[in-house]
């Protein structure tokens, strides 16, 4: 199903030739690049698509505008399923079952983090998938979906495990570290990367349970500290190993543009001293990209510190209803956002008198005005398209026809390969996620 359906070559998959009898290859051979195809699959056409969704970036050309007014068919997706499985899941698998064979438990546990924040982009992203029959090679090429609420425990279990493991004195023979490219095999930053995760799985299903909520700030107060905790990506500043936007941006430029799109308006009209770091189309006095995203060595971001704090805000909102509590988060959840992008502190302390204010009409106002902000500093991460379905702010309009995007199509390789098992009667609005309520 997976290697099979694509014919995309990726120097992702090189390390795993054979998923039925996984060689020996070293876990320092194998992590980093796992992070890396990760960090590419997510900034890369994940990115670009919920983007465009989000009308955080504007589809001017070619296929780009095609998706950006929803003329999305199933085989748009037939590069970014391989990436997610054969390049991330399939050799983090490897990686996983090579680790716990060897008692290698620091390996073992970041594994397990990989695998759990992979699985959760993607559920997010198609709802049911493959995935407990999926990672055995040609032994299964026609695996069977999970369901995507039991993925969200099966998420929260991976979590746990690796928390475990990571937490064992005896981290094994073998310890990560300068290969590490996240958190240089520092254990407790991956452990704090975990309880992100796990509050996430939480925020997202906690319209109208407070329960739920009330465990999403139980894995916040276990989680990060500082944007020094953040979990991201950073590309190298080499042609070979550039930043996936500025890859697309360098090799298609004018498919997709930043100064026409909705969020660049909306910055424009709150003064927002973030729209220059996040204008796509600016350049440098040599014309190499400018902003902070889309630098040939840019990061890409997972879960960050100020994500966070955003989510803090709408939990506290969502389980006490104290605007008071929640405004304190969200200034600072603006404040550790615009700090992470170097600005400067009278400009953010200009913009968070304007702006860090909460309504007190209601709750579900302050929720409203806190996912706003939260949409603002999600700058191109897939996030933003949760918080949207989950919220229903910004209140974005559709482009084309009368309704956005609240899923994506399966494959079109996925349906030739693996038909039987592919979900029917999918559109890009129906089924919805099942925490999209």
């Amino acid at each position: 199903m997976i290697a099979a359906a694509s014919c995309k070559k990726s120097f992702f998959t090189d390390v795993n030739n054979n998923p039925n009898v996984p060689p020996s290859v070293s876990p320092a051979l194998i992590l980093p690049t796992v992070e890396a195809a990760l960090g590419y699959t997510q900034g890369g056409d994940l990115s670009r698509f919920t983007s465009m969704l989000m009308q955080q970036v504007y589809g001017a050309n070619s296929q780009s505008q095609a998706i950006y007014q929803y003329g999305i068919n199933p085989g748009v997706f037939d590069n970014l399923w391989p990436d997610l499985y054969t390049s991330v899941m399939v050799n983090d698998d490897t990686l996983m079952h090579e680790s716990d064979a060897n008692g290698y438990n620091a390996y073992s546990g970041i594994s397990r983090i990989l695998m759990a924040y992979t699985l959760q982009i993607t559920v997010d992203a198609w709802g049911k998938i493959p995935y407990s029959q999926a990672l055995s090679g040609s032994a299964n090429l026609h695996p069977g979906y999970d369901d995507d609420m039991a993925l969200y425990d099966t998420i929260a279990n991976l979590v746990d495990k690796a928390i475990a493991l990571l937490n064992d004195p005896h981290a094994g023979i073998l310890v990560p570290g300068v290969e590490d490219f996240m958190y240089g095999g520092d254990a407790s930053k991956w452990i704090k990367f975990g309880h992100a995760i796990k509050a996430r799985l939480y925020i997202h299903q906690s319209k109208g349970d407070a329960a739920m909520a009330a465990k999403a700030l139980e894995e916040i107060s276990q989680s990060f500290i500082g944007n020094e905790d953040n979990a991201q990506y950073v590309f190298a500043s080499a042609e070979t190993a550039a930043n996936p936007w500025y890859q697309f941006f360098t090799q298609r430029p004018g498919d997709e543009t930043f100064e026409n799109s909705t969020i660049s308006a909306m910055l424009q009209n709150l003064n927002d001293p973030r729209y220059p770091l996040y204008n796509l189309d600016s350049t440098d006095a040599s014309g190499n990209p400018a902003g902070y995203y889309n630098k040939i060595n840019s990061p890409v971001e997972f879960i960050t510190y100020d994500e966070l704090l955003f989510v803090k805000a709408e939990a506290t909102l969502r389980t006490s209803g104290n605007i008071a509590e929640a405004q304190e988060y969200y200034r600072a959840a603006i404040e550790a956002n615009m700090s992470k992008l170097g600005i400067d502190q009278a400009s953010i302390a200009t913009y968070v008198a304007t702006n860090g204010i909460l309504p007190k009409t209601s709750v579900d106002d302050a929720i409203g005005q806190v996912a706003v902000q939260e949409y603002l500093a999600l700058f191109l991460n897939p996030e933003v398209w949760t918080l949207w379905r989950r919220t229903g702010k910004p209140d974005l309009q559709p482009v084309s026809g009368s309704d956005i995007p609240r899923r994506l199509l399966y494959p079109q390789t996925e349906i030739s390969y693996n038909g039987a098992n592919v979900p029917t009667s999918v559109t890009l609005t129906s089924p919805r996620i099942f925490w999209d309520k």
